[in-house]
């Protein structure tokens, strides 16, 4: 095991992305190692480093860390943007569960059967606007951060998921100036505007090549 970071994943976004973006926002160059079959699963499984043979999977600190939270809170403990205390850690916390499940619902929708997509596009659509948005419009009234004075994990994660809903809805933000105004102090931090630039480790959105090399890798969940 090398001393580099290294992630272990399909070559898409799924449950690996928002760890690149926790990555690219604390400045630390990672390598990718993409699967594209599924012996390349089961190798990672035969040698031991899925504990719940799951991915995604992260080599960091001479560790194989797999379950996305657990690299989420490490990621963010080790690079300082976790909070200050206890206290801050579980309001991120909490601000970073609800973008998570709010993302778990825009993932999901690539296995969506066609017929079902537009009510399953129109309820996420509703969800983000009358549960999620909401708390983060509030948590942003009164700070450039949504907990203590300085960047944590939580604010990366909203602007990964408020991008993503603008991928869909391009006009859902347009009730929510605050958020507006967030998504513009992210862009101009050096290390989130290099991310968001071609050629970075960022993905792009889910389509049916990702959706086919997932069958190929996790062939053992479609059957």
């Amino acid at each position: 095991m090398s001393g580099k970071v290294v992630l272990y994943y399909v070559n898409g976004r799924g449950r690996m992305e928002s760890a690149r973006w926790l990555l690219a926002a604390a400045g630390v160059e990672f390598e990718e190692v993409f699967l594209t079959k599924r012996e390349q699963y089961d190798k990672l499984q035969n040698d031991g480093a899925l504990m719940f043979q799951q991915l995604p999977l992260v080599e960091i600190d001479g560790m194989q860390l797999v379950q996305t939270k657990a690299i989420l809170n490490y990621i963010a403990g080790k690079y300082n943007l976790y909070g200050k205390d206890l206290k801050e850690r579980a309001l991120i916390d909490m601000y970073a569960e609800g973008t998570l499940d709010l993302m778990d619902l825009i993932i999901m929708s690539i296995f969506t059967p066609p017929e079902n997509k537009e009510k399953y596009f129109s309820d996420i659509e509703q969800k983000a606007k009358e549960r999620f948005l909401p708390v983060y419009e509030k948590g942003l009234a009164n700070s450039d951060f949504l907990v203590g004075n300085q960047l944590s994990r939580a604010d990366v994660h909203l602007l990964e998921a408020t991008l993503m809903l603008q991928e869909i809805f391009p006009t859902i933000l347009s009730t929510f100036p605050k958020i507006q105004a967030f998504q513009g102090r992210m862009k101009a931090l050096p290390r989130i505007n290099k991310f968001l630039q071609p050629g970075s480790a960022r993905k792009p959105p889910i389509d049916e090549a990702y959706l086919k090399t997932v069958k190929e890798v996790f062939s053992h969940l479609f059957k």
